[in-house]
């Protein structure tokens, strides 16, 4: 008896154990826009694959007039049960999506549960489609959009049903007062009705609702007013003014408007039907993924969601299992950026790049990992090594060559340029083109109005940082706003300077006039002059030559540094090419770089000022230079403190304040 037990036991043991070992099948299935892997069934991801498609296809059709697409590409994994896809879930959802600048990835399980997946996926599919078209849409349009595609289905492949109704927001929009039609347009995302938990139900059930009353009501006709409307206040129309332009009626009028619609109960769904069955299978293409390619996806996922231990544990397993594959080498190489271990980085990237030459996914990462190796905490990188910007001006273009609809690869080209000061006006074009596939990147607005910057083309600059005033991230807004601060004051100064030129300056050695000294009859002020100025206390006192020459000045954009001092020398080293400025400052000497003059800035602000020429100075003019640190380790050993941008030579009685 004993014994029988014995073996049921074991054969009972060994079952589980085997159970336990044996490995999902994981299939992959590519549709027109997404990429499908997962351990679900073949028919199951199918499934899946044909809802996201139906779902971009009628959001793409039925908002005419708007092209609404994503070049960023998006794997979706679909786990077969709950129990595999809780090791990989963010928390207790059914389904999530997560948004990435390389890759976008959505998440859920085929398994029958309380919640449905596709609400949630729906709902960020469409701010991804919207935010990349137009980056500064209002966040009540963002979301009260997002809100009504959330409740989509399709029946029988032809009638998409949208605008279903939420019983939630209707149970807020019963219980609470409706807010102010002024406040809810006001509403950004650092707003208390987005962030708090106890004002966001009215916020985004509002926000719902009235999507819904300009989707539907009146057979559509306030749709073409709403586009007018977004229109006028991205232009900085005053709501009130917009309002009556696009809707013919005042801010007042529509509250009532929306609050009569809410409080009729005249909310119903829209039915579309279409001509055809929206199908997709046989579009479809299916392969069988091995284990290390599971894990490679896995293991990537883990990494855009930030888990990099857990992601590290998936990758090394898929090279375990496959040390060529190009996948997990190339996503090891990322997670080992985001450490700063950058030896490993290369390694892997390196590795990932000789391993597949047409990912072009691997090559942007291998020059992304070498563009971040020697930045600072806050992102800032003084310049890069001729060798290593060229090897990733290298990787870059086989990326755009592999795939031209990947802006990263245009963006991250152009900052390389635009740190070392090479190839501007190509970086002009990276960057339309890069804006020409995400037109909402607000981002990339910035760089390039930072490279007109760099060019001293000020008008292109304002014109194209002057709508980042408006810009839904405050950041940019500041950055914006800083800068066309600076060119204000630049361009004012300067045009004080031209007219006292008239009056009988000199030159520059860049043609600019020169700041005329201020001639005065005597030295000293009495002191009954001095106690009369003080007295005066509501008038501002008058800006000295001083004061207007720190406003002239150069400005200072991010990852540049400026110092004062004694211009020594100018060290020419003819067999390179290269010249380095000698400047004697406070604290210590400063050897600056120039690997082209004539790229470097060159302005005097006083009339004695000479030819700038190799060897030592015979006056030792007082400068300003405005330079971009070194941060690479042979110009450190080499006592290069960075590479010069502009050489401004100042008055000897002027002072650079902090």
């Amino acid at each position: 008896m004993r014994t029988l037990i014995s073996v049921l036991a074991f054969f009972l043991i060994s079952s589980v154990s085997s159970a336990a070992l044996a490995k999902d099948t994981w299939t992959s299935v590519r549709s027109k826009n997404f990429l499908l892997v997962g351990n679900a069934s073949e028919k199951d991801i199918r499934k899946v694959a044909t809802r996201l498609e139906q779902f971009r296809e009628v959001f793409t059709h039925l908002l005419r007039g708007v092209t609404f697409d994503s070049p960023v590409p998006t794997t979706v994994i679909v786990f077969k049960s709950r129990d595999s896809y809780k090791p990989f879930n963010t928390g207790n959802n059914a389904g999530y999506f997560q948004k990435g600048e390389d890759v976008n990835y959505i998440t859920l399980t085929t398994e029958l549960s309380a919640q449905n997946p596709f609400s949630v996926i729906y709902h960020e599919y469409v701010h991804l489609l919207v935010d990349n078209n137009n980056g500064n849409v209002p966040v009540w349009f963002n979301e009260g959009l997002a809100e009504y595609y959330s409740s989509f289905d399709m029946e029988e492949d032809r009638k998409a049903h949208l605008g279903e109704l939420i019983p939630n927001h209707l149970l807020v929009l019963r219980q609470e007062k409706l807010l102010p039609l002024r406040t809810l347009f006001a509403v950004d995302h650092y707003s208390p009705y987005y962030n708090e938990g106890g004002k966001r139900g009215m916020f985004y059930a509002q926000s719902w609702a009235l999507m819904h009353y300009l989707i539907l009501n009146n057979n559509g006709e306030h749709l073409p007013q709403l586009e007018k409307f977004l229109r006028l206040v991205n232009s900085n129309v005053p709501i009130e003014d917009a309002c009556k332009q696009a809707f013919q009626m005042d801010v007042e009028t529509f509250q009532k408007e929306l609050k009569k619609y809410v409080e009729g109960h005249q909310f119903r769904m829209q039915v579309a039907t279409f001509e055809h069955k929206l199908e997709f299978d046989s579009e479809m293409k299916v392969a069988t993924l091995t284990e290390a390619e599971a894990q490679g996806y896995l293991g990537d996922l883990l990494l855009h969601i930030h888990r990099l231990n857990d992601a590290e544990a998936h990758l090394q397993q898929a090279l375990a299992l496959d040390p060529k594959l190009t996948m997990a080498q190339a996503s090891l190489g990322i997670l080992r950026s985001r450490e700063s271990n950058f030896e490993e980085a290369k390694k892997n990237l390196e590795n990932a790049v000789s391993a597949d030459s047409n990912n072009y996914l691997a090559h942007y990462y291998y020059a992304y990992a070498l563009s971040r190796e020697g930045m600072d905490a806050n992102n800032h990188i003084g310049n890069y090594a001729p060798e290593t910007a060229s090897k990733m001006r290298g990787e870059l273009k086989r990326a755009i060559e592999l795939s031209p609809t990947f802006p990263e690869s245009y963006s991250l080209l152009a900052f390389i340029n635009m740190v070392t000061e090479e190839h501007l006006d190509d970086s002009i074009g990276l960057l339309k083109q890069a804006l020409m596939l995400s037109p909402g990147r607000q981002d990339l607005d910035l760089m390039l109005a930072q490279i007109y910057l760099h060019q001293q083309k000020f008008d292109l600059a304002k014109r194209t940082l002057e709508p980042l005033m408006g810009a839904k991230d405050k950041r940019l807004q500041l950055q914006a706003k800083s800068l066309l601060d600076s060119i204000k004051n630049y361009e004012s100064q300067t045009a004080r300077y031209e007219s006292e030129a008239t009056k009988g300056a000199g030159e520059t050695v860049t043609g600019r006039p020169l700041l005329r000294r201020r001639q005065d009859n005597s030295t000293t002020e009495s002191k009954e002059d001095s106690a009369t100025v003080e007295s005066k206390e509501d008038s501002p006192l008058p800006m000295t030559e001083s004061d207007y020459l720190q406003q002239a000045l150069r400005p200072v954009v991010a990852g540049e540094e400026r110092i004062q001092g004694q211009f020594m020398k100018l060290e020419c080293d003819n067999s390179k090419g290269v010249a380095y400025f000698i400047v004697q400052a406070a604290d210590r000497t400063y050897k600056i770089r120039a690997t082209s003059l004539g790229q470097v800035q060159l302005t005097a602000y006083t009339q004695t000022a000479g030819e700038v020429s190799c060897g030592a100075r015979k006056s030792q003019d007082n400068v300003v230079i405005t330079f971009r640190p070194g941060r690479d380790p042979k110009d450190i050993k080499a006592k290069i403190d960075g590479d010069a941008i502009a050489v401004e030579l100042v008055p000897k009685d002027f002072h650079l304040k902090k």
